[in-house]
C-alpha cells in the first residue's frame, strides 16, 4: 500500500505541474501585415511572402529572388494572387500562424467570408492554397481569379556570383494547358492550377494582381543603382504570368475551398502535372495529416514552467520551427565554387540529402555550423531523425567535395553547389572539430549504435585533419577561421580551441563505445593537454575575459570583444567516466567574464551584441558591432546555465531575448524566431528594406530556448551509449517547480518534476525507457552547501556528490529503472 500511495502522489504532482497534453500552438497578428514576412514550409515545397498576402522582391543572395514559391533547388513563381467578382482581395486584415500552416482572414463582398490557407505538403514538391469561401447567407456563385507569375530560376548561382543569374537565368513561357497553367525553362517546369479545369484562362509577361504594373529593381552590384524602398520583381526575373477563371460555387450558410496547387520539377512539365495531379486528390486529407504530424511532435517535450508561461510558450514554437526548417533535394551536383568564384564540372552526385534549413528566405540550405547548434534543440524537443539526416548529408558531401580529408564543409545550397569549406578553403574550422561532438550528443540521446557506426570514421578524420593540417606552429591551438569572421584576429581562434577540446573529449567518448584503445588515447592525451594550457594561454586577467585570438608567432592574445568570448563558459565536456563537465573554463573566469558579458557595452535587453563596444573594461579599443544574432544570445543563455546562473538577469535575461522575437508581439511572423533581432547596428527587420533583412525564421535560435531548459533545468542527461540516464535538475531561484512530461530518451520517454522551495530539493521522475542499465536520480545545490539528509522512493539512502561549476551535484543511483521514483535532498 505504501509504494501505492507513493506512486498515486507522484502521478498526482505530475498532472498537476505538467498538462496531460499540449495543444497545437496558434499565434495572431494584424498589426502592419503588409511590413511583415511569413514563411511556410513542407519539406519539397516552400512560400514566402508578406502576411498581407502580398509579394515583394525580397532577399539578397539573388536580389530580390529568394521569396516567392520554391521546390528546392527550384524557385517557381514570384506571387498567387486572388481576385473575386472583379476585385483583387486583400491586404489580409488578419494573419496566423498555426502548427504547419498559414492562415490569412481576407476582406470580403457582402455575404461572404474569406480566409487563404497556405502549406507545403512533407513529401511533396508542392505548395497549396486554399482560399475558403463561407456563405453568410444564401447559396452563392462567385467568380474567382487566380494570377500567377513564374520565376523558374535555380537556387545557384546567386547575383554576384560567377558566373551570376544574369547570365544563366532564362526566360520563362507561358501557356494553358489541360485546364491550368504551365510555365517552362528548359527542363525547369511549374503548373498552376485546380482539381477542376478552369473556365478560362490567358497568358502573358505581367499578371502580378494587384502588384502591377510592377516596380522593378536593378540588379545588385557595385555601381548599380539604389533599389526604391519597394519593389516587385528585379533585373534578374525573366519570368512570365498567367491568370485563370473559375466558377465557384458556395452552399447557403457553408464554406467551400478553392485548392490551387503549385508544383515543380528540374527534368519537365511531365513531372510538375503528375505531382499535381497527386496533391489535388485530397488537399484537405494532406493538411489534416500535416496537422496531426505537428501535433505528435507536440507530444515530445511537454513543458510546465509556472514562472515563465511565456518561455514555455516560445520552447512550443521552437519545436515547430524545428519542423518548418526539415527540407529535402534529390539528385544533387556537388561542385566546389571557391565562395562563388568558379563553376566547375561536378565532382560526384548525391542521390538523395535531407538538411535542417538554417534561415528563411536567403538560407534555406545545408549549413555546418547552424546545423551543429541546432543539433542540442534537436535532441532535446525529441526531433532525432531530422539532425540525424543533417549529419549525414554533411559527411556524405564532405567526404566527396573533400576527397575523404576529414574536413567538413561550411555552406551547401539545395542543388548541391558548396559555397565554400573545401579543402583549399581557410575555415572554417570550428565546423570540423564540432562534427564529432554533434555526431556524440546525437549519439547519447538516440543510443543508435548504426549511425554512431555510419559516422566514426569520419569524425576520426575530422580531428585527426585538423591537428596534422591546422596546426603549422605545432603549439598545440588549431589555426583556422571560426563562427567570427572579422578582420584583424590572430590565426587562432578562441572557439576553434574551445570546440577542439570538447570535440576531441566526444571523440574519445565515442572511441570508447567503439573500443578503439588507439584513438581514445590519442584524443584524451590531446584534449587533457590542452585544458591544461587553456587558461594560461588564452585569460586576460585585466579585462576579465578569454582572448578572442591569438595572435602567431608569439602567441600575443587579442581581444576583440567578439561574441565567441563566451565559449569557454558554454561548451560542456564529457569526461571519461561519462560524467558531464558543465563548462570550460574555472568557475572563478567564468564568473568574472559573465559579470562583464551583462553589462550594456556587451548586450542590452534584446540580447547579446555580436561584438561589443569599449567602456565596460579597460581592453583597447576596437570596432563594434552592435547587432544582435538569435544565436549570440543562446550561447550566452548556455554558459549562464552551465555555472547555475539562471536568474532573472543572467540565463532568464537571454532565454527571454529569444523568446521574445517569437511571442507575444514579434516583428515579423508570429512564432517564428528569426536570425537577428532588433538591435543598434541592425535596426529592426519590420522598418528594412525587404532587400536587406535577415532570416525571419532561424533555426540556430532554438539553442536558447529548448536546451536551456531541458538540459540546464530539468537536468535531462542522458548517455544511451553506455546504457545510463542521469536527471539532476536545478530549478531556476524565480520559480518553486519545473517539469516536462514526454522528454524523448532513445525509443521510450521520460517525465521530470523538479521542486525547490527553502532547503528541500525534490526530483520525481517517471522513465518509460527500458533499455536503461542504470538511472540516476540527482538535485542541485548551490556551491558551498552541505546535505542534512535523502530520502530516495520514502527510504534513506547514501548519497554522491559531485561539486561542478553549477553548484554541488547530490546523486543517487538506482538499478530500477523503469517506473517512478522520487529523490528528496535536505540541505544543511
Amino acid at each position: 500500500m505504501r509504494g501505492r500511495a507513493l506512486l498515486t502522489g507522484l502521478l498526482l504532482g505530475l498532472a498537476l505541474v505538467a498538462p496531460a497534453a499540449a495543444a497545437a500552438p496558434s499565434l495572431s497578428t494584424s498589426d502592419r501585415l503588409d511590413a511583415r514576412r511569413y514563411v511556410a514550409a513542407g519539406t519539397r515545397g516552400y512560400v514566402v511572402g508578406t502576411e498581407a498576402g502580398r509579394f515583394p522582391a525580397m532577399g539578397f543572395h539573388t536580389r530580390g529572388e529568394m521569396g516567392g514559391f520554391w521546390s528546392p533547388p527550384v524557385k517557381l513563381l514570384d506571387g498567387l494572387w486572388f481576385g473575386v467578382n472583379g476585385q483583387w482581395i486583400g491586404p489580409a486584415t488578419r494573419f496566423t500562424s498555426q502548427a504547419g500552416y498559414t492562415q490569412m482572414d481576407l476582406p470580403a463582398p457582402a455575404g461572404l467570408q474569406m480566409r487563404r490557407v497556405d502549406f507545403g505538403p512533407d513529401g511533396h514538391r508542392a505548395v497549396l492554397v486554399g482560399l475558403r469561401i463561407r456563405s453568410t447567407g444564401g447559396a452563392r456563385s462567385v467568380d474567382v481569379q487566380v494570377d500567377a507569375h513564374s520565376e523558374l530560376m535555380n537556387a545557384y548561382p546567386w547575383g554576384e556570383t560567377t558566373p551570376s543569374q544574369s547570365t544563366v537565368n532564362g526566360p520563362d513561357s507561358g501557356a494553358f494547358e489541360g485546364g491550368r497553367l504551365v510555365f517552362r525553362d528548359g527542363s525547369f517546369a511549374a503548373a498552376v492550377g485546380t482539381r477542376q479545369a478552369a473556365a478560362s484562362a490567358e497568358t502573358g509577361p505581367g499578371f502580378r494582381g494587384p502588384q502591377d504594373p510592377a516596380v522593378i529593381c536593378p540588379a545588385s552590384g557595385e555601381g548599380t543603382p539604389t533599389p526604391p524602398p519597394r519593389c516587385d520583381d528585379t533585373a534578374y526575373g525573366r519570368g512570365s504570368g498567367g491568370k485563370l477563371h473559375y466558377r465557384v460555387n458556395v452552399p447557403a450558410h457553408a464554406r467551400t475551398t478553392l485548392w490551387i496547387a503549385v508544383t515543380g520539377s528540374e527534368t519537365g512539365s511531365g513531372t510538375a502535372v503528375k505531382e499535381q495531379a497527386s496533391v489535388l486528390r485530397d488537399p484537405e486529407a494532406l493538411l489534416r495529416r500535416k496537422v496531426a504530424a505537428r501535433a505528435r511532435l507536440q507530444r515530445f517535450t511537454r513543458l510546465s514552467l509556472p514562472g515563465d508561461r511565456l518561455l514555455q510558450r516560445g520552447v512550443d514554437w521552437s519545436k515547430q520551427n524545428l519542423a518548418d526548417s526539415l527540407q529535402a533535394a534529390t539528385d544533387l551536383d556537388l561542385r566546389e565554387t571557391n565562395a562563388g568564384k568558379n563553376y566547375p564540372p561536378p565532382a560526384g552526385k548525391l542521390a538523395r540529402a535531407r538538411w535542417i534549413a538554417a534561415g528563411f528566405p536567403d538560407y534555406p540550405w545545408l549549413f555546418a555550423t547552424d546545423g551543429e547548434y541546432t543539433a542540442f534543440a534537436s535532441v532535446a524537443a525529441g526531433q532525432f531523425a531530422p539532425i540525424k539526416d543533417h549529419l549525414k548529408a554533411l559527411r556524405d558531401i564532405s567526404e566527396i567535395v573533400n576527397k575523404g580529408s576529414g574536413k567538413v564543409v561550411h555552406e551547401v545550397v539545395s542543388d548541391g553547389t558548396v559555397y565554400f569549406g573545401s579543402n583549399a578553403d581557410a575555415g572554417n574550422t570550428d565546423e570540423t572539430v564540432k562534427f564529432p561532438s554533434a555526431v556524440a550528443l546525437v549519439y547519447r540521446w538516440t543510443g543508435d549504435d548504426r549511425f554512431r557506426d555510419q559516422m566514426y570514421g569520419f569524425s576520426v578524420r575530422n580531428m585527426r585533419y585538423v591537428f596534422d593540417q591546422l596546426d603549422a606552429d605545432h603549439d598545440g591551438w588549431p589555426e583556422g577561421a571560426g563562427n567570427v569572421e572579422r578582420p584583424g584576429m590572430g590565426e587562432e581562434k578562441l572557439d576553434v580551441t574551445v570546440y577542439a577540446i570538447r570535440g576531441l573529449r566526444d571523440l574519445a567518448y565515442l572511441a570508447r563505445s567503439k573500443g578503439d584503445a588507439a584513438t581514445y588515447t590519442w584524443a584524451e592525451g590531446r584534449a587533457r593537454a590542452m585544458e591544461a594550457a587553456f587558461e594560461s594561454a588564452w585569460w586576460l586577467p585585466a579585462v576579465p575575459q578569454h582572448a578572442d585570438s591569438l595572435k602567431n608567432p608569439s602567441n600575443e592574445k587579442l581581444m576583440q570583444r567578439h561574441w565567441i568570448g563566451v565559449t569557454p563558459m558554454e561548451a560542456e565536456l564529457v569526461r571519461p567516466t561519462g560524467s558531464a563537465q558543465p563548462g570550460l573554463t574555472t568557475r572563478d573566469h567564468a564568473i568574472a567574464a559573465l559579470n562583464l558579458r551583462e553589462q550594456g557595452c556587451y548586450g542590452n535587453a534584446a540580447g547579446l551584441f555580436h561584438t561589443g563596444s569599449g567602456g565596460c573594461d579597460p581592453a583597447p579599443s576596437s570596432k563594434s558591432d552592435l547587432e544582435i544574432f538569435s544565436l549570440n544570445s543562446a550561447v550566452m543563455a548556455v554558459g549562464e546555465g552551465n555555472y547555475g546562473r539562471l536568474d532573472h538577469g543572467q540565463q532568464q535575461r537571454f532565454t527571454k531575448a529569444n523568446r521574445q522575437l517569437q511571442l507575444p508581439a514579434p516583428d515579423e511572423q508570429p512564432g517564428a524566431m528569426p536570425e537577428i533581432a532588433p538591435s543598434p547596428d541592425y535596426g529592426r527587420s519590420i522598418l528594412k528594406s525587404f532587400l536587406e533583412r535577415a532570416s525571419v525564421l532561424q533555426a540556430w535560435g532554438a539553442y536558447g530556448t529548448v536546451w536551456p531548459v531541458v538540459h540546464q533545468q530539468l537536468g535531462v542527461r542522458p548517455d544511451l551509449g553506455f546504457l545510463q540516464l542521469e536527471i539532476t535538475p536545478q530549478v531556476p531561484p524565480y520559480q518553486h517547480a519545473i517539469a516536462g512530461r514526454g522528454i524523448r530518451v532513445g525509443d521510450g520517454t521520460v517525465d521530470v518534476v523538479a521542486d525547490h522551495r527553502g532547503k528541500r530539493y525534490e526530483t520525481r521522475v517517471r522513465n518509460r525507457f527500458r533499455g536503461l542499465r542504470r538511472l540516476a536520480l540527482g538535485a542541485t545545490l548551490p556551491a558551498g552547501a552541505s546535505v542534512r539528509s535523502a530520502t530516495f522512493d520514502g527510504r534513506r539512502v547514501r548519497i554522491r556528490t559531485r561539486a561542478t561549476n553549477r553548484g554541488l551535484e547530490v546523486l543517487v543511483r538506482t538499478a530500477r529503472v523503469l517506473g517512478s521514483h522520487k529523490l528528496v535532498v535536505k540541505a544543511r
